[in-house]
């Protein structure tokens, strides 16, 4: 019952941020550098670290952070929970462009709020246009030093589950020639997929050393990519009370 309420309350907190940030964001922001922008987004996801960390008593310590980017790169992350999509505005430096599903840009103030950043919204039923549409924006943006955040897996998994990685990411860093940094975390077995109880624990987040892909086709990427990914994540609690 404890749990349930302090996610409720922290379910709330979290709504507040979206509104408070969002307008911020997609109002006033706009009226200042992307650089101003891009921070507003990382203090966005380092409130909601704070608060789920006072309201839920859920924390998160990293393995790897050294290996982190501080310059243009393209990050692929395991995805589980809503967490990450939170927390790697913090953990990752601000200048971030995120490929995502082109319908969150609908969604009232936190669709505004991610189109004032550049993002790559893609239909994910178009197929090689969609990949197209990665490379083709996606170079850009890395030219200008931003970090690409993808979720390879296109969709939330389970613990103990994984889906078949998409191929667009690899094709980017093939054609692009930027490094890949994988991330492994558990965040899903204290935050389900779809749920609303967060159980309190600390989430294990695993950066990966920056995988080379100049002379590496997006198929070797790819299964690079998954199977570092994949091994780590097998390797993490699988219960909040390991």
């Amino acid at each position: 019952m404890l749990i349930t309420l302090r996610s409720a309350l922290y379910f709330i907190a979290m709504s507040l941020t979206i509104v408070v940030f969002g307008l911020a964001m997609s109002t006033v922001g706009r009226l200042f550098p992307l650089s101003v922008r891009d921070r507003m987004g990382a203090a966005w996801g380092a409130t909601n670290l704070k608060l789920m960390k006072w309201i839920c008593g859920l924390d998160y310590r990293i393995e790897g952070a050294e290996n982190l980017p501080r310059d243009a790169a393209i990050v692929m992350s395991k995805h589980q929970s809503t967490w990450e999509t939170l927390a790697l505005k913090k953990i990752l430096k601000p200048e971030q462009s995120w490929v995502l599903k082109r319908e969150l840009m609908w969604v009232p103030i936190f669709g505004w709020a991610l189109a004032s950043v550049p993002t790559i919204a893609i239909d994910r039923k178009a197929g090689r246009k969609a990949i197209k549409q990665i490379v083709e924006q996606g170079i850009p943006l890395l030219e200008q030093g931003r970090v690409i955040v993808i979720f390879p897996e296109g969709t939330r998994t389970a613990p103990g589950e994984h889906h078949k990685y998409g191929i667009g990411g690899s094709i980017l860093a093939e054609k692009s020639g930027y490094p890949v940094v994988p991330i492994a975390h558990n965040t899903g077995v204290f935050w389900k997929r779809r749920g609303l109880k967060k159980h309190p624990g600390t989430i294990n987040v695993v950066v990966g050393k920056p995988i080379e892909t100049r002379g590496k086709k997006a198929s070797e990427i790819t299964r690079e990519v998954e199977s570092w990914i994949e091994g780590q994540v097998a390797k993490l609690p699988q219960t909040p009370f390991e």
